[in-house]
């Protein structure tokens, strides 16, 4: 009867025990994923992983890789994906969350619809921003100056789809007419006769009566193109 060397039969053994990937060794690679899938966000990342279903049977592995369902990110509980690339064929799911230790906006005081927010309109918070609604904003330069679309309550975090650029000319404003062409500009004033943003097309009423179509600039100026 043919036996195998007790030398072979160790090394066999030694080489399948470093094929099985750990429950630790899964961890880590996911904390690593993570830790560089957070690398740009604004705060601080913390990082906390779960562990795997003890009930699983995982067959040898020598290679793996870590992955994100499609549709999802790191931020908040997510499940993160890890495969076998070189050896049995499975994929776990282990139960994480990222939050997100950063400052954000909310209102200093109820802000109305249509008001504009100036300094003293926001204050600053600390907390984890994976728990704030979305589009929350953390940069003071996107509120101010911003037209508030949406009643908003006293120590209620912004949110950009609240607020919106105010109109760059009134209906009724005087405005500043500017037609342009080729190798000439005239100026003269007129009457917006709609309200418009940036960027938008208004008409304008000339003194002379004449009604001319333009495009809306900040600072209450109509841009006409010939």
């Amino acid at each position: 009867m043919f036996r195998w060397p007790a030398a072979l039969l160790l090394a066999l053994a030694c080489s399948a025990a470093s094929a099985q990937l750990s429950t630790d060794t899964l961890r880590a690679s996911v904390s690593s994923f993570l830790i560089a899938q957070t690398a740009g966000v604004p705060g601080k990342a913390v990082i906390e992983v779960g562990q795997p279903d003890a009930r699983l049977a995982l067959g040898a592995c020598s290679a793996h890789e870590v992955f994100l369902p499609t549709g999802s990110r790191a931020w908040g509980r997510i499940n993160v994906g890890v495969r076998c690339t070189q050896g049995a064929n499975w994929t776990v799911y282990i139960p994480s969350r990222v939050r997100v230790e950063g400052e954000y906006l909310v209102a200093a005081r109820a802000l109305g619809r249509g008001q504009v927010i100036a300094e003293g309109d926001y204050a600053f918070m600390r907390g984890d921003l994976t728990e704030l609604p979305p589009n929350m904003i953390i940069d003071a330069q996107q509120a101010v100056g911003q037209s508030v679309q949406v009643a908003i309550g006293a120590g209620q975090p912004l949110r950009a789809d609240w607020l919106r650029a105010p109109p760059a000319v009134q209906q009724g404003q005087i405005v500043k007419l500017i037609a342009r062409g080729s190798g000439f500009a005239v100026s003269h004033d007129g009457k917006a006769l709609a309200t418009a943003q940036a960027g938008q097309t208004v008409q304008v009423r000339t003194g002379s009566g004449q009604v001319v179509s333009g495009i809306a600039r900040p600072g209450g100026i109509v841009e006409v193109m010939y």
